[in-house]
């Protein structure tokens, strides 16, 4: 009987009747699996691979940037770099300089690949202003067919493909990385962005340091030249003052920064006689310094003439006139002393008004004046003339003691000076010099000196 049979027929042939068709169902999905694995290998290869790589070069430029020994050198390094792994023909780092207008971007480095001979290659206004904009990657593997830009010459444009991502540094944009006709048909990728960003990344605070290393060397430069400077201009003044039978005679100079414009002088003519300057210079710092020394010259040129202080005054203006231009000028009191007679010839270049203690008055401006030196070359000053008697003090000033102003913006004045000078009439130069000085910081406060001060002093004691 047939289903009898069925029923007898032994286990193990049942089995392998059905084994064939479930075995083959199972290896194809295995197979399936295995391939789905494969892939998934081969990608995380990849992607491993593409990562390695990407650490290679950075520490590849890391390497090389921690032996640049300068600003330049640094930049090269990274520039080289980018050619080297990029394959691209070239690349250039260009940092932003917002005081250049319309051309903001300073191109610093440029770098090419040595195999050829090529013209250099740069963004245009156009690319550098998108650029700015934008504050991220762009990207162009064909610069004659992007809408995006008006290239001019496009077909005679050199550049074919264009990569260029932002320098940026807590926010803001300080330059750019670009790079140039990639060495591959299929262009710039985004794997290529995304490395040249990383190492723009990295280079933008690499550059910052080198840069303010530059600035730190340079300033400490400065310093140095300004304390030399500082020494010589102190040097060019009177180290101790002149002595005169019968007088009291003192000055100082103190700048407002690390040189004046300020200028005072004692120069003997004879055992009797000396002549004496102060002088103020338009403007501070160095500028202001080097005039400074130019008046000392020329003033000192026609003081050993022995000539009288307008003559003296007429040369020395028609002297500055010729060697400094219409923005620069001096104000200068200049007098000569007679021991002997006790009589005191001046004239005065548009300077602050002196003041003259007569014993038991109150201080009076000798009002004698004449135009600012440098000015006009064919001047003529005129000539005042007072005597001293015992008891007397002459005080000649410049501006930056009675303009220096508190946190109120409330001058000091002439009558504050006017009144130390009368109230310690009995003082000496000296003490009465350290009075005013004094009372004007003190005046100030908090506030800064906007102005070199300078004083000078002299009092007949017999």
């Amino acid at each position: 009987m047939a289903p009898q049979s069925r029923i007898d027929e032994h286990p193990a042939q049942m089995i392998s009747r059905r084994t064939p068709a479930g075995f083959s169902g199972e290896s194809t999905m295995a197979d399936k699996s295995k391939n789905t694995d494969t892939d998934r290998i081969e990608k995380e290869n990849a992607r491993l691979k593409t990562a390695v790589e990407e650490l290679s070069i950075l520490n590849d430029i890391a390497t090389a940037v921690s032996s640049a020994s300068s600003l330049e050198q640094t930049i090269e390094l990274i520039v080289h770099k980018c050619i080297k792994h990029l394959k691209v023909e070239q690349a250039t780092i260009t940092l932003l300089d917002a005081r250049r207008g319309e051309t903001p971007f300073r191109t610093i480095i440029r770098g090419a690949d040595t195999s050829s001979e090529i013209l250099p290659y740069r963004l245009d206004a156009e690319l550098t202003g998108w650029m700015l904009k934008n504050q991220k990657p762009l990207v162009i593997n064909d610069i004659a067919c992007d809408d995006r830009f008006t290239i001019k010459d496009r077909d005679t444009c050199l550049v074919r493909s264009v990569l260029s991502v932002p320098l940026m540094l807590k926010g803001r944009t300080i330059g750019l990385l670009s790079v140039f006709n990639k060495r591959t048909d299929r262009g710039f990728t985004d794997t290529d962005a995304r490395l040249l960003g990383i190492i723009a990344t990295q280079s933008a605070q690499v550059i910052e340091h080198a840069r303010l290393f530059v600035e730190e060397q340079t300033l400490k430069l400065m310093q140095e030249e300004m304390k030399l400077a500082y020494k010589i201009q102190m040097d060019l003044l009177p180290k101790e003052p002149p002595r005169l039978s019968g007088y009291d005679i003192a000055g100082v100079s103190i700048p407002a920064k690390a040189v004046g414009g300020d200028y005072f002088d004692f120069v003997p003519l004879s055992e009797r006689t000396i002549a004496f300057c102060l002088g103020d210079v338009s403007g501070k710092g160095m500028p202001a310094a080097l005039l400074m020394a130019n008046l000392q010259a020329t003033l000192r040129g026609q003081i050993m003439i022995d000539a009288s202080p307008k003559t003296c005054l007429n040369r020395t203006n028609a002297l500055i006139y010729r060697s400094t231009d219409a923005e620069k000028f001096v104000t200068l009191f200049y007098g000569i002393l007679d021991g002997g007679t006790h009589e005191l010839t001046y004239s005065n270049a548009g300077h602050n008004y002196p003041l003259l203690l007569k014993a038991g008055e109150i201080p009076v401006r000798l009002e004698l004046s004449g135009l600012i030196l440098g000015c006009l070359e064919d001047y003529s000053y005129t000539e005042g003339a007072i005597r001293l008697d015992a008891g007397d003090a002459l005080l000649v000033y410049s501006d930056g003691i009675t303009e220096s102003i508190n946190g109120n913006e409330e001058e000091f004045g002439e009558e504050k000076l006017a009144d130390i000078l009368r109230r310690n009439s009995a003082d000496t130069a000296t003490q009465l010099i350290d009075r005013i000085v004094s009372a004007v910081r003190a005046h100030a406060g908090e506030s800064s000196q906007m102005d070199d001060m300078t004083l000078l002093v002299i009092r007949r004691v017999a």
